[in-house]
């Protein structure tokens, strides 16, 4: 862990559950760069644990209470004033890391954003939209938290002052196809049910049109074919999350009416 005397200390938080392939990688790129490492399992069945206990981290297990309950609590559990928020399939890129040490120095505002590259069934994606991916990753400790079933993001309490870094977090995004879908079906459940609960409508004209204009936007217009293959593949499960997705509320939608 970085000795570092400066007042700016800095708490990795990483939530995780069933993270062996990239949890090492992870906390490995934050070692020399913060002043503690705070990981909260939900109850992993694989070799997460054992290999967070290689580290010198603090490591918790605690039920898992959805996304954004879930690294508040791992926040709560923070010693310093600053929070870097990672998740265990992401990494720092050694440029980014090299940034943060010099930063520490002199910590501007009250919150950084980094650009998120993604690493796709081993090839790093440029464009479909996917890169820059900026996220707020730093931040004053007690001024933000986080909100959202899915893609939560940090909502704040003050002001937003940001500054931003050289350097990437190296998202570890997926390994296969498969993955792809997998996550893409579960994720469309958890948006249709909340689409449902906010009373949400979709008509069948942007069920069709909506992967459409998706696709187009994705492959064409932020240049998803320069990407190749995968580029393809992308843009292609990106519509069709989209159209999932809608089909989903449809249905639901259906459902609830005819039981009413």
């Amino acid at each position: 862990m970085s000795n570092h005397s400066n007042k700016n200390k800095i708490s990795a938080v990483v939530i995780s559950y069933n993270e062996e392939r990239n949890m090492a990688r992870c906390i490995e790129s934050l070692i020399d760069v913060v002043d503690e490492i705070i990981v909260v399992d939900s109850f992993s069945t694989d070799q997460t644990k054992e290999i967070c206990e290689k580290y010198n981290v603090r490591f918790y297990q605690h039920d898992w209470l959805g996304y954004s309950k879930t690294k508040n609590y791992a926040n709560s559990l923070a010693k310093y004033d600053w929070i870097l928020s990672l998740d265990s399939d992401e990494a720092l890129s050694d440029e980014l890391a090299q940034s943060l040490i010099h930063e520490k120095q002199n910590l501007n505002g009250n919150s950084y954003i980094f650009n998120r590259k993604a690493n796709y069934c081993g090839q790093w994606i440029n464009h479909c939209g996917w890169y820059p991916d900026k996220k707020i990753r730093l931040w004053k400790k007690d001024i933000a938290a986080w909100e959202g079933n899915i893609h939560e993001e940090l909502i704040f309490k003050t002001k937003e002052e940001t500054n931003s870094l050289n350097g990437d977090i190296l998202h570890y995004s997926y390994y296969s196809i498969s993955e792809h879908i997998s996550q893409t079906n579960k994720f469309t459940d958890i948006a249709a049910e909340q689409m449902l609960s906010q009373n949400k409508k979709v008509s069948l004209l942007k069920l069709f049109f909506s992967p459409i204009a998706k696709f187009t936007s994705s492959y064409f217009f932020r240049l998803g074919f320069l990407d190749g293959f995968y580029g393809f593949v992308i843009c292609v499960l990106s519509a069709n999350a989209s159209f999932l997705k809608y089909s989903k509320l449809r249905q639901l939608t259906r459902t609830r009416n005819k039981s009413e």
